[in-house]
């Protein structure tokens, strides 16, 4: 059986390594990677569109990198209980014209017992922004 440690219920520090994790897979831009932490049954709302498993979840991400280029994602620990994190983020992006947006907002997370994500429910509101006013400055990959 799959699993994905740290699993719940979630310590301070195992959700910490879990925010992390998920902060670093989501900034590789891979959305296979991506969806190797989610069950494969997996439920999602990100904005208005729902999402049903992983290959959904992997049509869902390419879709989103082919649109927001150079992707950059900071999640922050907001709560956690048993086996739930809810986390704070920011992101920035710009599209094919150039324009920045700064993308903000919080989802909620509920995970099986092996660690794998079950649900992810996203709210995400977008700023566009101009270039000099970035926050994440990461070398391009």
């Amino acid at each position: 059986m799959e699993s994905r440690p740290p699993l719940p219920p979630f310590t301070l520090e195992s959700a910490t390594r879990k925010v992390q994790a998920a902060e670093d897979a989501w900034n590789s831009r891979d959305p296979v990677r991506v969806s190797l932490a989610y069950t494969p049954d997996t439920e999602w709302r990100n904005r208005a569109e729902f999402v049903n498993g992983r290959e959904q979840v992997v049509e869902f991400l390419s879709r989103k990198w082919v649109r927001e280029l150079d992707y950059r994602l900071k999640k922050q620990l907001w709560a956690f209980m048993d086996n739930r994190i809810a986390v704070r983020f920011e992101y920035e992006w710009h599209d094919d014209a150039g324009q920045w947006y700064r993308s903000h907002g919080n989802e909620n997370w509920e995970f099986a017992e092996n660690g794998l994500m079950q649900r992810r429910f996203a709210s995400i509101n977008d700023q566009p922004i101009k270039e000099a006013d970035r926050k994440f400055h990461w070398a391009r990959t």
